[in-house]
């Protein structure tokens, strides 16, 4: 489920109501300087797509008629969540959009999740306020590495944060391991050749309050 402190409420949003014309709508997206804006129905209560800015330019540079109604050059009518929807989803629906549309437990229209709020999130899941260094260590898919891993960083201190990272053109996995902010270099060097010792591979270290070490 979306966190609420997530989405932007309708309430503090800029909207259009789908009577509206194309010149209407071209005047609102320019005093507010976003690049789209939610288009509802009368009742501001159903989604009906999203206006963007460069597709009225394009159709006024065309000759275009600019009395149309709005729903004339809607996109993403069809892109939206439901608030209960799971964060897999979150991130593959929105990944080609600004912010998607959010629905509430009867379809209507709720908010928007954006791409800013889904960035902010993993800005704190990284813990980099209460983090300092990152390990990067590559382990394989076989069966207990993981926690063999964070068996050997936790003799030594505890792990603010873990996330595991599959790229396509790799054997195995990244995982990175945040430490909390009172480790300090040596303590870190020492976590280092333990894991090597150990058998893995720390790929990179990075100091979140400065350059790589």
């Amino acid at each position: 489920m979306i966190f609420n402190s997530l989405i932007k409420p309708k309430d503090e949003l800029t909207i259009l109501t789908e009577d509206v014309t194309l010149a209407e709508a071209l005047k609102v997206l320019e005093d507010s300087g976003y690049r789209c804006v939610p288009v509802l129905d009368p009742s501001k209560k159903m989604f009906r797509g999203n206006i963007y800015k460069m597709h009225i330019y394009r159709h006024k540079s065309r000759g275009g008629d600019m009395s149309l109604p709005v729903t004339s050059l809607l996109k993403n009518s069809t892109k939206f969540i439901s608030i209960n929807a799971d964060f897999y989803n979150v991130f593959f629906t929105i990944r080609d959009l600004p912010y998607i549309t959010v629905l509430d437990s009867h379809n209507n229209f709720y908010g928007i999740l954006t791409h800013n709020s889904l960035l902010k999130l993993l800005a704190e899941a990284w813990n980099v306020n209460n983090g300092r260094y990152v390990l990067n260590v590559h382990l394989s898919d076989e069966r207990g590495e993981l926690a063999q891993t964070t068996k050997e960083i936790t003799r030594f201190c505890q792990i603010a944060n873990v996330i595991s990272l599959d790229p396509d053109d790799q054997d195995g996995k990244q995982v990175l391991f945040t430490l909390p902010a009172n480790v300090d270099r040596d303590r870190v060097t020492k976590i280092v050749k333990r894991l090597q010792k150990k058998g893995f591979t720390v790929t990179e270290v990075e100091d979140l309050h400065h350059s790589n070490v």
